[in-house]
């Protein structure tokens, strides 16, 4: 029997049962992608990370990541999960500096907060963002995400963007009308395969008090009806804010972005956006909790 150490991490929040869990799996070198798949399959929650040894000079962990039916390139609050795992459970904030992810999608380093001897926030800088042109009939997106089309808010384009998935972004006027969106899975998820689209991302500018942005997040495509709080998906939409010109140039921007309300796990993601350089540099950051510790018995045969 293969005794596998696995993690239930609340990412993008201090409490437990709020924010997006992940499942994290510190010692994956001896498993095979089948049953990585297996094993997140198992778990069942939105992704799980797996961790392993890279062969990168410049990495400290090769990362992957799967959602229960599919492996993607690249999960914001995984990685969130799987950091705050290795800072306090396996040393890693001793170290004093920055853990760094070979990821499909490149390195990923994360850096982290401390005040009076406690981890506090761990911070994600990812790639560089880019934002592309899709030519879809908005009110049928309307439609198949659950909201009127006269709740589209006409001030942003709808268009796809990513720091390492592609993400469609849908512009709504209002908080309740993206709170009372009720999807068609099966519609969107067909949508989605169809433009090699991650995920779905309704967000607002009329966002609850102490938050500058207001979100939410559909993945039927690659098995998730709806993920609670998306690291990646959010840091794709702060990029598509810089590069479509609604941040200032040559300053630092910070968002405090709200997500996963309407599934009672609210939980909350610090972004800053600098766009000084000639691309803007996205960081994405929160807390995460530690709420389930045990052991993942494999048959040896398996």
């Amino acid at each position: 029997m293969k005794l596998v150490n696995v993690y239930h991490v609340d990412a993008f929040t201090k409490d437990p049962f709020a924010g997006n869990p992940a499942g994290v799996v510190p010692d994956a070198d001896t498993l095979t992608v089948q049953q990585m798949q297996q094993i997140a399959n198992e778990l069942n929650l939105p992704e799980s990370a797996f961790l392993m040894q890279s062969d990168h000079p410049e990495a400290d962990y090769r990362i992957r990541y799967f959602t229960p039916t599919t492996e993607i390139n690249f999960c914001g609050h995984a990685t969130v999960g799987s950091s705050w795992l290795l800072a306090t459970e396996r040393g890693w904030l001793e170290k004093g500096r920055p853990i760094v992810f070979e990821t499909n999608v490149g390195l990923i380093p994360v850096a982290l907060e401390v005040e009076a001897g406690k981890l506090q926030k761990v911070t994600m800088t990812q790639i560089s963002p880019s934002v592309r042109e899709i030519d879809l009939n908005q009110e049928e997106v309307a439609r198949m995400v659950g909201i009127r089309p006269e709740d589209l808010d006409d001030r942003y384009p709808m268009k796809l963007a990513s720091t390492g998935g592609l993400h469609l972004l849908v512009p709504v006027r209002t908080r309740e009308a993206i709170d009372r969106a009720i999807p068609v899975l099966s519609e969107l998820g067909a949508l989605n395969k169809e433009h090699g689209i991650t995920t779905t991302h309704l967000f607002t500018w009329d966002a609850p008090e102490g938050y500058d942005v207001y979100t939410r997040d559909f993945a039927p495509a690659i098995g998730i009806p709806e993920d609670p709080v998306t690291g990646a998906a959010n840091g794709a939409l702060s990029g598509y804010f810089a590069l479509e010109g609604f941040l200032g140039e040559g300053e630092i921007h910070q968002l405090v972005i709200g997500q996963g309300h309407a599934m009672g796990r609210p939980g909350t993601l610090t972004v800053t956006v600098e766009t000084a350089g000639a691309d803007p540099v996205i960081h994405v950051g929160g807390a995460a909790h530690i709420t389930i510790a045990g052991q993942l018995r494999l048959r040896e045969d398996l």
